[in-house]
């Protein structure tokens, strides 16, 4: 099957599957600052690259982070946010001693994420509707 440039392959399966995904330290302490932020944007980079993810678009603020996202349905984007959460905490608070003072978790549990692109609902409900009349 050959797919549009728009969409992956992992050899069994064609997909397309963008998400926005919100995410913040615990009591959303504003502790994401340089050099802790771009550190985090290379882990995020590094998790992607272990789970042939892509990153869209990266922004760390302060007090949360934005990630978009493309990620294999294989993977799953729970899997993806608790590997990037996971990992990042650990190397984080290893290499900046603040965060284990300031502190008792980096992350909070709760995370944030929509699906992006693709067609509106109306227009797939009307596809799939139709289909049965071919």
């Amino acid at each position: 099957m050959s797919a549009p440039s728009s969409f992956r392959s992992n050899h069994n399966v064609v997909w397309d599957c963008t998400y926005h995904v919100v995410f913040c330290p615990k009591y959303r302490r504003p502790v994401l600052r340089e050099p802790i932020a771009e550190r985090l944007k290379e882990l995020i980079r590094q998790v992607a690259g272990e789970t042939q993810s892509d990153i869209v678009e990266l922004e760390v603020m302060p007090d949360h982070v934005h990630v978009l996202c493309r990620v294999d349905p294989q993977v799953g984007i729970a899997r993806f946010v608790r590997r990037v959460k996971g990992h990042s905490s650990r190397l984080l608070r290893q290499e900046f001693p603040e965060l284990r003072r300031r502190l008792p978790t980096l992350w909070t549990n709760a995370w944030f994420v929509a699906t992006v692109g693709g067609a509106p609902l109306a227009v797939i409900k009307r596809y799939i509707a139709d289909q049965k009349g071919r």
